[in-house]
């Protein structure tokens, strides 16, 4: 990591900076905490391994419609899942954002493109913004990946949260959360996540090498069989180029 550079930004918000290490950039929230990350030859692509697990819904979407489906993003981070969705699933997507800063960096320095018909970020608390009723129902893919600067533990995580979470989806929509942070409480928020959604409706990953634990809620509980699980990986793997296949590995439902 060695240039980093500020953002504009609010006096009661963190700043904004990024770095390079070789091919890829970092976004950070002041500290040298990663927030996300850009490789500089193939802007649209996704580098950290978590997040691509962010997109283990696409496992319970079939994939004849993913193009045209509404992903959200809580929490934009460095744009990867906003613009992934938006340029290689083709699907219609919402950001909703805190910081301003974020939004001028992840346009200014990881190649976030302008709003468009298909391309909405929204600068709101996502706390708040998730209650409007425009949203209830819309929902295909819900990301949540929610860090103050000392990504110590996720911004929202109480069981209100979570069922306002689930209100926003389809019925056959599904939540990603990442769970990290050094005062987290991996089990409390899976307990929380549970109540909202129903025990057999959640699945997890085992953790990255990082540390990063990414849980998956359905709106709608399902339990695929592992062959069907495959040949959805198969698919992902040929259209969009994820390790899905890999993801069967390290994925399970939480009650058996």
């Amino acid at each position: 990591m060695s240039r980093k550079k500020s953002a504009a930004h609010s006096p009661a918000l963190p700043e904004v900076n990024f770095s390079e290490d070789g091919d890829i950039r970092y976004l950070h929230l002041g500290t040298e905490w990663i927030q996300g990350s850009m490789f500089l030859d193939r802007p649209y692509d996704i580098e950290l391994e978590y997040v691509q697990r962010m997109l283990a819904g696409l496992l319970f979407l079939p994939t004849s419609e993913v193009k045209g489906a509404h992903a959200m993003q809580l929490g934009l981070g460095a744009g990867t899942l906003t613009k992934f969705c938006y340029k290689k699933l083709k699907m219609t997507c919402t950001a909703v954002e805190l910081n301003p800063g974020v939004l001028h960096a992840c346009r200014g320095w990881f190649r976030l493109p302008p709003d468009d018909a298909r391309l909405r970020v929204v600068l709101a608390d996502a706390s708040l913004e998730i209650q409007k009723e425009e949203w209830r129902g819309t929902v295909d893919a819900l990301h949540v990946d929610l860090y103050d600067e000392e990504a110590a533990a996720p911004v929202l995580d109480t069981p209100d949260f979570y069922r306002h979470c689930r209100e926003l989806l389809t019925p056959q929509g599904s939540m990603t959360v990442n769970l990290f942070g050094r005062s987290s409480s991996y089990g409390d928020s899976v307990e929380k996540i549970c109540a909202a959604f129903g025990e057999d409706a959640v699945w997890a990953f085992k953790p990255t090498r990082e540390g990063n634990a990414i849980v998956l809620a359905q709106r709608t509980a399902s339990r695929p069989s592992r062959e069907a699980l495959m040949s959805a990986a198969l698919a992902i793997e040929e259209q969009w180029g994820l390790p899905a296949t890999k993801w069967l590995k390290v994925f399970k439902p939480l009650a058996k």
